[in-house]
């Protein structure tokens, strides 16, 4: 069975780190590009980061540049979203997606959503004191 699967998460105190992971079993991830996306409560899904399948280049949204760092490791067949200085706003489920489609290997141009094809079952991140 072709999935990926996601762990990590949970509650964190504003400023605290949590960092999330998203291994791929029945395939390899290295000829994919990985995502991280998040949805908050009442909100519509939106894009965090992601990174080409060689993990020569990312991309992050505004919201999380300078905070987030995404990486992979290959030969464990998983990637990971470290994320530093969390705020209440970042607070929502994480989910991990994998695509065909280059990310970033044009500065900027990453893979839309519905250009994913697996995705993870999603993770609580909770930020709050």
């Amino acid at each position: 069975q072709l999935q990926l699967v996601q762990s990590g998460g949970g509650l964190v105190q504003p400023g605290g780190s949590l960092r999330l992971s998203c291994a791929a079993s029945g395939f390899t991830l290295d000829y994919f590009s990985v995502g991280w996306f998040r949805q908050a409560p009442g909100k519509e899904r939106e894009g965090v980061s992601c990174i080409s399948a060689s993990g020569g280049n990312t991309h992050y949204d505004d919201s999380v540049k300078g905070r987030f760092t995404i990486s992979r490791d290959n030969a464990k067949n998983t990637v990971y979203l470290q994320m530093n200085s969390l705020k209440p706003e970042d607070t929502a489920v994480y989910y991990c997606a994998s695509s065909t489609i280059p990310c970033a290997v044009v500065p900027g141009l990453v893979p839309r959503s519905d250009e994913y094809d697996y995705w993870g079952q999603g993770t609580q991140v909770t930020v709050s004191s």
